[in-house]
Order: C-alpha cells, then structure tokens, then sequence
C-alpha cells in the first residue's frame, strides 16, 4: 500500500472505530431505503443502459478501476416517490448498476450501449428467472452481446413479483468481479387490501398512523413485496453483497492503459486478465465497504456508488430485507437482535405443501448469500424478553410526561392502542421494569442486570450513551448518583438515543477492508422510538 493510502486507511480506522461506539450520531438522512429507477407507467417501461469503466472510492483510500452499469439518458423516474437522487441522478457508471423497479406484468425493455473501452470486448446482460427476447447486438455464448460502441436490446415481461439479480453474460469470471451486476425489483400488480397501513396482524393503520403523528415519510416501494397478505411490510432495504479482487483490477487497467486506442477486433486488441487465483481484498455491500456504507444515499463523496447500507427500524416495524449475492463468493450474513424469516427465492414465494396459502420459509439465523440468487426476508425487533422496560419508565410521579406513559397490552401482548405514543408496540410485559438490581439513581426497585463500572466504558453505557431509547429516557429513569453516563454525554443529536445492532459477515476476513479490521461487509441496524423521525428522502 502507497504511503498516503496506508496514512488514509489508519485514519479511517481511528475515525471507525470511534464511530462504531457512537454510531447513533449518524445524520437522519443518512438511511439506505430501496431506491432505483423507473422506466414508465404503464404496460411498458424503458431503461437506457451504457456498460463505462470509473474509479470506485474505498475506506482504506484506494481508487480502484471498474466498470459498471450506468444511465445512458435521463430515466422516466426515480423510486419511491419520496426519495431525492441529488445531484447524482443517475450516473452514466455505478456499482452496482441502477436498481430497475417495475411493476409486475410490465413489459420490460433495456436497450445496453457497450462504453467499455475496445480491448475489453463484448458485454451484455443477463436477466435470469425472466423468458427474454433480444433484438440487435451480435452472438454471445449465453446472450446476445453489445460489441463495443454497439448496442444490443433485451426484452421480457416482468412475470411476478420479488427482488432478482442482473448481471453480465459475457466472461463472467471476469466482468462481474469488474462490477457489472444491478437488481431489478418487481412490485406486485395487485397489492392486499390488508397491507395498505403497516403492521396489518397487530394492529391495522397503526404504522401509518405513527408515521403521521411524528411526520415521517413512507419510503416504501409498495405495501407488500408479493400478492400476498403476508408479505405486508413496513420498511425495506436492498444490499447486494459482492467482492473484489483488486489484482484483477490493476491488472484489467494496465492492459486497458496499454491497448489504448486500438481497434475492436484488431488481433492484439483483447485483455488476458487471469482471475485466477482468486484473492478479494474488498467486501461490499451495494458498492461500499464499512464504513462508507453507512453515508447517505447519492452522496456526492462517491460518485459511482449511490446507494448505502444502512438500516434503520422502530420498535415492532416489519422490515423487508432485498439481498442478492453478486459475487463469486457465498458471504453468510448475521443480523443481530433477531432472526430473519425467509419469504422467497429469486422471487419465488416459499408455501407450505399442505396449505398453498400459508407461508414456510425458514427462519434463519445467519443468511447465506449465494453467487447469483436474491431472496426476500422480514426482520422485526420489539424488545421482547429483554426483561426490563428499554423506554425507562418510571412507576412513580415525574415531570417528565412520557416517564409514566401507559402499556396496554394488545392479545399479543403488546402495547399496540395508541399508535401516537412514544412507546408504540412496547412489550408490556417489561413495562416499569428497571435494569440495575441495585439503582443508585430515580430507579424505585432492583432489576435483572448489574452493570459493571461505567469508568470502563470511556464512551458511555452502549452505542446511545444509555440502555434506554428515547432522548429523555436516561435522565427520567435515573439521578445524580446513577451508574448510567447522561445520554447527551456523548454528544449525539438531542432526536435520537436509538440502539446500534451490528450486521455483519460471519467470514472474519469478510469484515475487513484490503485485510484491515474493522470494514468490509459491515453495517448497523439502528432501532429507535417513535420520536426519532427516520427520513429516508436523502
């Protein structure tokens, strides 16, 4: 590694893990969403796509030589409706390629314009689970190809709905790993009545009427990832997990920079990239490593890739998770704090055998992402069974109006009659429950944990300064003399006193940038109450 690189990735780490125990500061802007664009109303939608070579940004400093898919014109639309593309747009190279929404039974057409540079050869896509026609361009082995100046059509209905990959049929070993890969996503036609207000089996309008009360915007592409009612969600996010080879980059450049000008065709005018043996050096999840994954979306600092991975939840919300394995690799994913129902494959719903209507995917504790495949999963947090009230209530009289907030439980047991309250889908189980078992502070009783001295914790009790969520919930649940820090100790927005749950690979080498720990495929999902306004405009 170059001098400056090496100063510039020691720096970043510094700065990383600093942020790793602080990560609660995050802006609200900076929240991933599914956003991509659109390609018309209608039966049909459009998408003009050049295949360009650019220079991706990594967390260790490095400007690594790729190439990607891009928009060769303006697209009809951006998506959700909520979402702003900034100034970035769409830009004419990104990894991974624009994410494609339509709707299912459009007819979708995606005309590939080959940018790449003439010793690079053909390029094409492939759009598997989908019956495509193909219309200009000249033989490939798995498609028609784009040679390069060319340009080669692909048509195909979007038969049903769920989340598939795309990516190059043209040497894979080497233009994917190069970052020629996107998603398409296809919203269902016809969406359940049920799923139209969130969090339809608890309590029906609930969601949408806390998104009202505290006026957050819905980031959703649909109610539903499928026409099913129990597929209803509230949020959702799209990560394509991918690795890189930086060899085969540096390599990919040398020849490009050598074979300057030549002509398409010419004898010598071809790249002899090996891809093997393979070595990835950088673990990403939507284009970025740790922790650049977690800036905004369409952040001016990385041009060529838009989009980020950064989760972001209340209490009892059903969050649908888009994953796709781009790479050559399998990379199993853990998501802390809970497991993740599986809903479909590659768009296809997993049912029972014995009731068609009933859903039986697997409940998983690590997710596999397999080379090629998407699935679709929930992941849902309520705080059930932490056995203490994580809101900090109090059972006594306070001047804080929120310290004695009531919890009425639902059939479920949660606390799910007034949409508008802060403590929307508590576990009332744990209501006026206290942590500490010997509280020092306002605390009125024992509780289940003792904490151990917090002079050990240099940067306060968890990632939010306290146990607690809520901005007051930490001076309303203890005193002067309390072993909790203060939460505004640290610093953070005085809005948000959320907690930070790690999702990583479960690959240790997976969680490093060019084998420096901590970065790679790596990001935090933040829960937070209902007062923390989770805005997912950018």
């Amino acid at each position: 590694m170059k001098p400056k690189n090496l100063k510039n990735a020691l720096l970043k780490t510094r700065l990383l893990l600093a942020a790793m125990v602080a990560v609660a500061s995050l802006t609200a802007t900076a929240h991933a969403a599914a956003p991509g664009i659109t390609g018309g109303s209608g039966g049909t939608a459009t998408f003009n796509l050049v295949a360009q070579p650019a220079f991706l940004n990594q967390p260790d400093g490095s400007s690594v030589y790729s190439w990607g898919y891009g928009c060769s014109s303006a697209p009809a639309g951006f998506a959700p409706s909520s979402i702003s593309p900034g100034t970035i747009g769409c830009p004419s190279m990104q990894v991974p390629g624009p994410t494609l929404i339509v709707t299912e039974g459009q007819t979708v057409t995606v005309n590939l314009t080959n940018g790449l540079p003439s010793a690079a050869g053909n390029t094409s896509i492939l759009f598997p689970g989908f019956n495509v026609s193909t219309s200009g361009g000249v033989a490939g082995l798995l498609t028609q190809e784009a040679a390069p100046a060319g340009t080669v059509s692909y048509t195909f209905v979007a038969s049903s709905p769920g989340t598939r990959a795309y990516y190059s049929g043209t040497q894979g070993d080497l233009q994917i790993d190069m970052g020629l890969y996107g998603a398409v996503i296809v919203l269902p036609k016809s969406v359940p009545a049920a799923c139209s207000a969130g969090l339809p089996a608890a309590n029906p309008g609930g969601n949408a009427s806390a998104q009202a009360k505290w006026g957050e915007p819905d980031a959703r592409l649909a109610d539903a990832a499928y026409d099913n009612p129990k597929t209803c969600y509230d949020r959702e996010y799209l990560f394509q997990f991918s690795e890189m080879d930086a060899n085969i980059h540096n390599q990919a450049y040398a020849q490009v920079t050598a074979l300057a000008g030549c002509t398409a065709g010419a004898a010598g005018c071809s790249l002899s990239v090996p891809t093997e043996p393979y070595h990835p050096s950088y673990f990403m999840i939507n284009g970025r490593s740790m922790p650049d994954d977690m800036d905004p979306n369409y952040a001016v600092e990385y041009p060529h890739q838009p989009y980020n991975g950064n989760p972001h939840m209340h209490p009892g919300e059903q969050v649908l998770l888009r994953v796709i394995g781009q790479g050559r690799w399998q990379h199993p994913f853990h998501e802390h704090a809970n497991h993740v129902r599986i809903l479909a494959r590659d768009g296809n719903l997993i049912l029972s055998a014995s009731d068609p209507s009933s859903l039986a995917g697997p409940l998983l504790f690590t997710t596999t992402t397999t080379p090629g495949q998407a699935f679709d999963g929930i992941f849902y947090f309520t705080g059930r069974g932490l056995n203490w009230d994580m809101y900090g209530h109090e059972a006594k009289t306070s001047s804080d109006p929120n310290a004695n907030l009531a919890c009425s439980p639902d059939a479920d047991g949660y606390n799910t009659g007034s949409p508008t309250a802060i403590n929307y889908f508590e576990w009332c189980q744990d209501h006026n429950k206290p942590l500490q078992v010997a509280p020092f502070g306002d605390v009125a009783a024992g509780g289940p944990a003792t904490l151990p001295d917090p002079d050990i914790f240099t940067n306060g009790v968890w990632y939010s300064g306290s146990p607690y969520l809520g901005p007051d919930a930490t001076t309303r649940a203890t005193g002067p003399n309390s072993t909790f820090l203060p939460a505004n100790f640290q610093g953070n927005p005085a809005n948000e006193r959320g907690w930070a749950f790690m999702w990583h690979s479960h690959n240790e080498r997976e969680i490093t940038t060019n084998n420096v720990f901590p970065g790679g495929m790596m990001m935090m999902m933040l829960v937070d109450s209902r007062e923390f306004v989770i805005d997912e405009q950018n």
